[in-house]
């Protein structure tokens, strides 16, 4: 089974780093190692990626108790909470699809990305490996994490709309950190975009743009948006547990385009087709200890 799609392979000769992607990509495993095992058990949440019944892809929180992301051999994972009512991925995944997942510990600037097939079980989900692999620790800003049992937040309240509202738009332009879906050649993906806030520039109500930093060489998701556009992003406000989820359509800007963030070799832009934003998406909230020594500033 080859290592790469045609997109990444794409991206990574015109980045110039096919070779380095080849050894970087060694790393990846059809199934969850015991450090890998260790260190889900660990987590309070996760990031998982996929398709909604119309096609749109998007990116949704997961969270509970550490325990709740757990191995039931080397490659079956158990996610034993479901997702909330409404969420656009529920009903897919539940039926069954490709899902991708990120396991991110922002205390140890940690990460872990898992794809694979989902299917439901009882009010969870279970996923079958077919690629397991540990990202760097770049761009990742550091946070502490607690339970917040006694939130004035609703659980479940829901806005939906097809554009930005004024107070989504100022909170995406002062965000640090977000998490992005993308789907290609039979896969599915979650990954994570960090920077110094502002770096995700809000164009219009419908339009973001935000660079690519220098990572590991693989290119999965801009080899994914190659094949594919339909993506989806997550914001996470770490102090309320509010999320706010997009779907939409991205491409890749090179050269002139990307130079308006100082350090980015490319830049994205995504055009906004769908938002949801949950109050109270989760219990989870997390204290700003120190932003990435990688964050390139901003112009």
């Amino acid at each position: 089974m080859a290592r790469f799609h045609a997109g990444e392979i794409e991206m990574q000769e015109r980045a110039g780093v096919r070779g380095m992607a080849e050894r970087v990509g060694g790393g990846i495993r059809a199934f969850m190692p015991p450090a890998a095992q260790e260190f889900l058990l660990a987590q309070p949440f996760v990031v998982v990626a996929g398709k909604d019944s119309d096609g749109r892809v998007w990116a949704s929180l997961l969270s509970g108790e550490p325990g709740f992301a757990h191995a039931l051999d080397e490659g079956t994972l158990l996610l034993d909470v479901p997702l909330p009512e409404g969420d656009p991925l529920r009903e897919s995944l539940q039926k069954g699809s490709l899902v991708g997942m990120i396991a991110l510990e922002p205390a140890t600037r940690r990460r872990m990305r898992l794809n694979g097939t989902a299917h439901a079980q009882n009010d969870g989900l279970i996923i079958e490996t077919r690629e397991v692999y540990s990202n760097c620790p770049k761009y990742i800003q550091k946070r502490a994490w607690h339970w917040d049992t006694g939130s004035d937040a609703t659980p479940g309240d829901v806005r939906s709309g097809t554009s930005l509202e004024a107070e989504q738009a100022a909170f995406i332009a002062g965000s640090d950190t977000f998490f992005i879906a993308s789907c290609a050649e039979g896969g599915a993906d979650a990954s994570h975009r960090g920077g110094s806030p502002g770096f995700v520039r809000v164009v219009s109500p419908d339009l973001l743009q935000f660079p690519d930093y220098t990572g590991n060489a693989m290119f999965n998701t801009l080899g994914n948006l190659q094949r594919d556009g339909r993506a989806g992003l997550l914001f996470i406000d770490w102090r309320s547990g509010m999320t706010l989820q997009l779907a939409g359509r991205a491409r890749v800007l090179w050269g002139a385009d990307a130079a308006a963030w100082p350090g980015a070799e490319r830049a994205v832009e995504f055009r906004i087709e769908a938002v949801v934003e949950r109050q109270g998406a989760t219990a989870l909230r997390w204290d700003f200890l120190e932003a990435s020594p990688f964050n390139p500033p901003l112009q």
